[in-house]
Parts: C-alpha cells; sequence; structure tokens
C-alpha cells in the first residue's frame, strides 16, 4: 500500500525522502508529496503520478531546504488520485503536517465534528481528519496531542508527524499498519518497509500496535499509548542494499525469478542439518506434531496457492487432514475450530492484513499458530506462537516469484517433519526426499537456462483475450499460481480450474484459438489430464502444456509442451512454475507494460 519515509539527521532531507520513497515504489501509488522543515516554515510539495514528477519538481529535492522532513506515496483510498488528496495533509496554519497509510475507520464521523468547530477541509481524504484532530488536541506538547488522538481514532494507521513547533523532532504511530525506525550514522528514519532504510542503517525497530516513536538527529525514544516510556530491542537486518536493487536486471521480477535457486539452497541450508530436516528449527516437538489433530492453512493470493499445494502434500505425504482457507473469509465464517488443530499463517510481508486479522482470531479461540514468514520482526512474526521464516531476501516485485518458492520449500520441509513424527515418513524417506530438494536449485537453472524458447512463444500471445489453465491435484494448485501470475501483471483475463471441472460449465467458453495452459506433472494422474486436453482441443483451443520430461505422449495432444526435468511428485510445483513466471513475464514485455508495477495493486496489502 502506500510508502511513508521520514528523516531527521545531517543531511539535507529531501533528496534521502525521495531515494527512501524510491525503494518503496513496489508497494503500488497513484501520487506523492514531502514536507520538510525550512528553517522557518513547513513547506510542503505533491505531485500526481510517478515519483519522477516530484523529483522533477524539486530538482530531485535540491529546491526543499532542511534536516528534517516526511515523504509519502498514496494509493488512493479515500478521494480520487490527485494532487489535493494527495499526502502530506497539514492542518490550517501549515505548523502540522501528517502522512498515513491506513484508514481511518471513524473519519467521516470526526469530520462533522470539527467542522461544527470551525476547522475547514481541502480534500477528500481520511487523512486530514488527523492533522485537524492534532491541531485540535495540541496545546504544546506533540506527544500529549498525538495519544489523545490515538485515543479518539479508529481503524488502521502509521502515520508519520513533525510539528513546525519541534523543528528538530519526527514523531512515528503505528496501529495495524507497517512502520520501522532505522537508527543511522548521520540521523535517524522511519519508513514503511525495510528497503527504504538499507541505504543508511541495517539496525531498525519494528513498532507494535499502539506504540509511538520519537526521533531527533541523534535519539530515538518510544512510548505506550498513554504517553509512558517504553523499551525497545533493535534488530539488524542482514540484508544488504544490493540484495535490495535490481542487480543489472532490467525488472525486478526477473532478477527475481532468477533468484529461485539461491532462495531454495538457502532456506535448506537454514532448516536442514546433517542431512535431516531440523525439527528443532521449527519449535515444535515430535510430540506437539502428534497432539495436531487437523492443519489449517490460512493466506491470501499466491500464499494461499502454495497452501493448496500443501494440502495435497500433507495429506498425502503425512495422512494428516488439511483445511485451506482464504484469509479474507476466514473469521467471518464462524469457522469451527478444533482446540487440538494448527493453524499456519503464510505471508510473505508479515503485515497482510486479512491474515494478521485470522491470526488474531485463531488466538482468541485458543488455537495454536504458526507463521511462514519472510519479515522477522514483522507483525505476525511477532504475534505467532511458533515462527518458521523463510529466506528470500527483499521481494521488491508486486508479482510474487522467489518468496513463493521459499513457501514451497518451507511446506515441503513441514510436511517431512510431521511426516516422520506421525510414522508416515521413514528415514530412508526422509533422505529420498532431501536429495530431490537438494536437486531443485540446479534443475530451475535448467529451465531459466530455456527462456528464449519461452519469450518467443509468448511473443505469440502478447493479444490474448482469454487463457484458462487447468491441472489435476498439486497441478491444479499449479494452474492457480500461473493464472494469477498472468492476470496481475499482463490485466490478460485468466481462470484456473481443476481439469476435471471443465465439463461443469468451463469448457462453453471455450472456442477456436482459445489458449489453454495444462500442467500434467502428476504420473497417476496423466491419463485423466491427457482427456482433458484432448476436450478442449476438440473445441478449438490452442493447448501449452508443462509437463515431466518423459511424458512424451503429452506432446501427441498438446500444441506446445515446455518440459520440465523429473523431481518427487510432491515437489513439481518448485519446477513447473518457472515457466509459467517466465510466460507471464515475457507477456507482459510484449504487451509494454511495467512489470514491476501493475495497475491497482500493491506488494503488502496492508487494510482490508
Amino acid at each position: 500500500m502506500c510508502g511513508i519515509v521520514g528523516y531527521v539527521g545531517k543531511s539535507q532531507a529531501a533528496p534521502v525522502l525521495l531515494d527512501g520513497l524510491a525503494k518503496l515504489e513496489y508497494r503500488g501509488y497513484d501520487s506523492a508529496g514531502m514536507a520538510v522543515y525550512d528553517g522557518n516554515k513547513i513547506a510542503f510539495e505533491k505531485a500526481l503520478g510517478r515519483l519522477k514528477v516530484l523529483s522533477e519538481k524539486t530538482h530531485d529535492g535540491e529546491t526543499m531546504p532542511g534536516t528534517i522532513g516526511i515523504g509519502h506515496t498514496r494509493w488512493a483510498t479515500h478521494g480520487e488520485p490527485s494532487e489535493i488528496n494527495s499526502h502530506p495533509h497539514l492542518n490550517e496554519s501549515e505548523t502540522i503536517a501528517v502522512v498515513h497509510n491506513g484508514i481511518i475507520e471513524n473519519y467521516a464521523k470526526l469530520k462533522d465534528k470539527l467542522i461544527s468547530r470551525g476547522y475547514s477541509f481541502k480534500s477528500q481524504t481520511d487523512t486530514e481528519v488527523v492533522a485537524h484532530l492534532l491541531d485540535y488536541y495540541y496545546k504544546g506538547d506533540p506527544l500529549e496531542a498525538i495519544t489523545k488522538v490515538m485515543h479518539r481514532v479508529e481503524g488502521s494507521y502509521a502515520l508519520g508527524i513533525i510539528f513546525a513547533e519541534h523543528p528538530d523532532e519526527i514523531f512515528a504511530v503505528r496501529k495495524d499498519s507497517p512502520l520501522i525506525v532505522g537508527r543511522g550514522k548521520d540521523g535517524n528514519l522511519i519508513a514503511s518497509d525495510v528497503p527504504a532504510v538499507l541505504k543508511y542503517t541495517r539496525n531498525v525497530y519494528f513498532i507494535d500496535n499502539g506504540e509511538i516513536a520519537h526521533l531527533t538527529e541523534d535519539a530515538i525514544d518510544f512510548f505506550d499509548v498513554d504517553g509512558q516510556p517504553i523499551e525497545k530491542e533493535s534488530k539488524t537486518i542482514e540484508w544488504d542494499a544490493e540484495a535490495a536493487s535490481k542487480g543489472g536486471y532490467e525488472y525486478f521480477m526477473e532478477k527475481e525469478i532468477h533468484e529461485q535457486p539461491k532462495t531454495i539452497r538457502d532456506t535448506l541450508s537454514h532448516h536442514v542439518k546433517d542431512g535431516k530436516v531440523n525439527i528443532e528449527g521449527f519449535n515444535m516437538s515430535e510430540d506437539d506434531m502428534r497432539q495436531i489433530s487437523r492443519i489449517r492453512i490460512v493466506a491470501c493470493g499466491s500464499a494461499y496457492h502454495t497452501g493448496v499445494t500443501a494440502k495435497y502434500i500433507y495429506e498425502g505425504m503425512c495422512r494428516i487432514p488439511v483445511e485451506c482457507d482464504l484469509a479474507s473469509e476466514f473469521r467471518y465464517r464462524n469457522p469451527i475450530l478444533d482446540p487440538n488443530e494448527l493453524v499456519v499463517i503464510i505471508s510473505q510481508s508479515g503485515e497482510t492484513a486479512d491474515s494478521k486479522a485470522a491470526l488474531i482470531y485463531a488466538k482468541e479461540q485458543g488455537i495454536r499458530t504458526l507463521a511462514i514468514v519472510n519479515v522477522e520482526g514483522s507483525s505476525i512474526a511477532r504475534d505467532a506462537d511458533i515462527v518458521v521464516l523463510t529466506y528470500a531476501g527483499p521481494e521488491i516485485a508486486v508479482a510474487t516469484t522467489k518468496a513463493y518458492s521459499a513457501q514451497l520449500m518451507t511446506h515441503y520441509l513441514l510436511a517431512i517433519s510431521f511426516g516422520k513424527a506421525l510414522g508416515k515418513v521413514s528415514e530412508e524417506d526422509e533422505a529420498k526426499y532431501i536429495q530431490s530438494m537438494r536437486k531443485l536449485p540446479e534443475q530451475i537453472e535448467m529451465v531459466l537456462n530455456n527462456k528464449e524458447r519461452i519469450q518467443r512463444f509468448a511473443n505469440r500471445y502478447v493479444t490474448a483475450h482469454d487463457v484458462y489453465f487447468i491441472g489435476r491435484g498439486v497441478d491444479y494448485a499449479i494452474s492457480l499460481e500461473a493464472s494469477l501470475k498472468l492476470k496481475e501483471i499482463s490485466y490478460i483475463h485468466s481462470e484456473a480450474y481443476a481439469a476435471g471441472e471443465l465439463k461443469h460449465g468451463t469448457i462453453s467458453l471455450i472456442e477456436e484459438g482459445t489458449l489453454v495452459g495444462a500442467v500434467c506433472t502428476q504420473k497417476e494422474l496423466l491419463p485423466k489430464s491427457i482427456s482433458n486436453i484432448v476436450e478442449v482441443k476438440s473445441r478449438g483451443a490452442f493447448v501449452i502444456a508443462v509437463t515431466t520430461v518423459g511424458n512424451t505422449e503429452v506432446e501427441e495432444v498438446a500444441d506446445y509442451v515446455m518440459y520440465i526435468p523429473e523431481t518427487d511428485q510432491y515437489f513439481t510445483n518448485s519446477l513447473a512454475i518457472i515457466p509459467l513466471q517466465l510466460f507471464a513475464y515475457y507477456v507482459t514485455l510484449g504487451k509494454g507494460f511495467d512489470v514491476d508495477k501493475p495497475r491497482n495493486l500493491a506488494k503488502s496489502v496492508t487494510v482490508e
């Protein structure tokens, strides 16, 4: 969602703000702005569109002097994208400036009360309410005003605030929207996400719900919602600035597709010791695992698709029942939870709003929770009973690739652990599985080396209007992710179906020239998958298929076949998704779209 950056220090603030905001462009936005105290007043500048417009208006920040400021990239929620609705928002006397990520749910009620007290509003946003409410409560003590505002507003928010009467101080506030504080050598920073501060520091604090941070050039203090001082420990971010850069690739998505072999190697190295899955790394004993009656996987988007894959794996390998829930539906359907089940929450950022709400709901019901996240110190990581980190490093592209692969690997390893605990996976089985997983990075590199052939084929389908992906078992889960990758970056209408469901309605949409992607990696289901290919071919479809080397019978019925190396049936998703990621990537390039910034989408969905 929106991006926030703030800086107070020895350097000119505006260039630092622009640099930090540029590192957050992946979050999605439609406008940008900055507010800087220039020595006399709070100066501000806003721009509609990309960050480069703001950069050009301020000559890369040089026309905005001052060493303290806040910046923002906005993704419209309340009010259309426009300069007037862009952040920062100020009080009427322009002595208080605010940037905000999140949604103030009771803003209409607060706005009416402020209007009745003589305040006027320029924008359509909920954020302007915060600026005026701060003005209303401010009597010379910023902390007192902020705590009073926190007690009045409802909803989610991350706030960066500066006061003209306190020109050397930044305040940061958080409730249900991510916000971090970085301690640098030449100043201190706030930001929505780690990449914005990596150039300046790797020493960060993760602000918890209901906490306030107070920053000066050389000090950082923290307070609770009542203004009482609290102590916090900093964390060292292992990523470096290079890990969050394009590294010579044209797009972050391209770089991250090619980083998947490393991601898998890193995940294995952290969780496999002496040729065995290190169960201690999962903070669960075999006795704990044997007490689990059912696994319930809750997630959104691509993370949910890894859960669908995991359902087939856990049930097949461990014989333990598994349910998959979309996080946005889970807590609203009044689910029947078993006290002995394990709720697994999956989120790359660890800040996904619906997934976080599902985690809280499960904990309120007394259910044990396990989080699979990529960001140590994130909200979900802090709140879950058990945390299993993935090791994908910073993922910048909105369309996930390497985090998806890391989540898959984590499921494989957890399944082996559960299987051993339940007596369904022997030591020989474990050794065989680990050997197969260790081959995956090299096998992915083999698929990547064939990318030019995939690009040539993708270029033929840049004008496609409808694409349907089909598969059975794990192949159905792969189809779900393949369809999402294509639609979210190329804007081509795409759907995924369990292949056996085609004849129950969707096959009526197949006509001459319709593109169908058939995933056929499951050996036992291959004859039925081939039958489904014949069904759509007979109605005029052009079929691209992804299958394992040796399944030459697929070539007899499909029009174009992408082969992947042979691996264990449970692990085929890790290989089969690669050519489908590349297909979506090259179709999008062919259409001339920005692969890293798909319209209307954001990397981390931090509001419901």
